[in-house]
């Protein structure tokens, strides 16, 4: 049975990515932190890991844009999925009793509004979703809730105190598939590199312009901070498209001229795009 290893704990929904690439013939392998998920997949523990990149609302997952430089990863799939918050305490808790509401930064982020219209709530990160709801389960918080899937709080037998708690409808994240040999894609394809250049005027636009001399669609560019080079920055992208395509090939070699530095993390099977949000799947 193929181990797939994901961030956090059963019914987070990272999990939820997980069956919807491989399906549910998987061994799900929950980790503490994204780095033990990399490490797992990298060493050898799990054959594939999943791991979210960006959200609709809250922005890139910066940390896995980092760790993907940092690992020999390849990336062999992504899936949207359709994240529907819910705030979940202990059976009897109502909300006037809530306190304190737990649950990942990104999930918090992607509920400020209603966080806010909570009176006297305290807000307080932790390291996963699902992970929330199952600490105040066993401690038996009466004060607490946590932001969670419905399948957290089916899973660990809590009450949902209110529905659809995300500020926004359109509420997806962007996972990532992880392998430690890359694939070639059938089909709509995308492919993911990062690269960087000699600090010079024009120097994104020359490297862009491989791309749209060749009207390939770039989907996603993200800057992140060279270490050890101050304010100098390596770009992620993401096009439309396969290596297999001799257009693309000819795109990464031309980039390849520009940079000084260049890494594909590979091609693979483009997910089809979700909106508008009422596919009626819940994260």
């Amino acid at each position: 049975m193929t181990r797939v290893a994901f961030q956090g704990e059963r019914g987070a929904y990272s999990e939820s990515a997980a069956i919807a690439l491989f399906g549910a013939d998987i061994e799900v392998v929950p980790m503490p932190s994204f780095e033990e998920v990399y490490q797992s997949v990298s060493g050898g523990a799990c054959e594939l890991g999943v791991l979210p990149i960006e959200n609709s609302l809250a922005g890139s997952i910066h940390r896995n844009y980092d760790l993907l430089l940092q690992h020999p990863l390849h990336i062999v799939g992504e899936v949207n999925v359709r994240i529907v918050h819910h705030l979940i305490a202990n059976r009897g808790v109502r909300l006037a009793d809530v306190r304190h509401v737990y649950s990942h930064p990104q999930a918090l982020a992607q509920c400020e509004t209603s966080l806010a219209s909570l009176a006297g709530v305290e807000v307080v990160p932790t390291y996963d979703t699902a992970g929330s709801v199952k600490m105040i389960k066993e401690q038996d918080m009466r004060d607490a809730a946590a932001i969670a899937s419905r399948q957290a709080a089916e899973l660990y037998e809590m009450e949902i105190l209110r529905s659809h708690f995300e500020d926004v409808p359109d509420n997806y994240t962007r996972f990532l598939a992880l392998s430690r040999e890359p694939i070639t894609p059938s089909g709509p394809s995308k492919t993911s590199l990062v690269c960087a250049g000699k600090n010079a005027p024009g120097l994104l636009f020359k490297m862009l312009s491989v791309f749209a001399l060749r009207d390939i669609d770039l989907t996603k560019i993200e800057s992140r901070p060279q270490r050890g080079k101050p304010f100098e920055y390596l770009f992620y992208l993401d096009f439309a498209g396969s290596l297999q395509e001799e257009r693309c090939r000819r795109a990464v070699d031309h980039l390849g001229e520009i940079a000084t530095f260049l890494r594909v993390f590979g091609s693979y099977p483009r997910a089809a795009q979700p909106w508008p949000a009422n596919n009626g799947q819940e994260g």
